[in-house]
């Protein structure tokens, strides 16, 4: 249980420095956000409780696989912020497709490679 908050506490800790950052250079916030911190920790988080190498290279493995249709997120919110779509209307619209992508995108994967989740 005390490894579990140590871990609630570092991601969060993250995140926080992130926002904080955000308000003063969204340049430098761009720079540590898009870094695959959430998947280190998450790396580091599976293997230090299982030991267990095959897991994280599977994790590894499927992560690089699921970096596609998260992209286009990136794609879709600045569109609508440039159009003049209010935030919380762009976010949705943004998160709903990006879903929407990733629902088409494992058809695909399931489909033509045989891949499921």
């Amino acid at each position: 249980m005390f490894f579990t908050f140590i871990k609630i506490l570092i991601t969060a800790l993250i995140i926080v420095i992130a926002a904080e950052v955000a308000k003063r250079s969204s340049l430098l916030a761009g720079l540590i956000v898009s870094m695959p911190l959430i998947t280190i920790l998450t790396l580091m988080w599976l293997y230090l409780d299982t030991k267990d190498i095959k897991q994280v290279s599977e994790l590894t493995n499927n992560t690089l696989l699921m970096i596609v249709p998260s992209l286009t997120f990136f794609v879709f919110l600045p569109i609508l912020l440039k159009i003049g779509l209010n935030f919380l209307p762009s976010m949705i619209i943004s998160i709903t497709g990006t879903t929407i992508c990733y629902w088409i995108y494992t058809l695909i994967l399931n489909k033509y490679f045989n891949i499921t989740l």
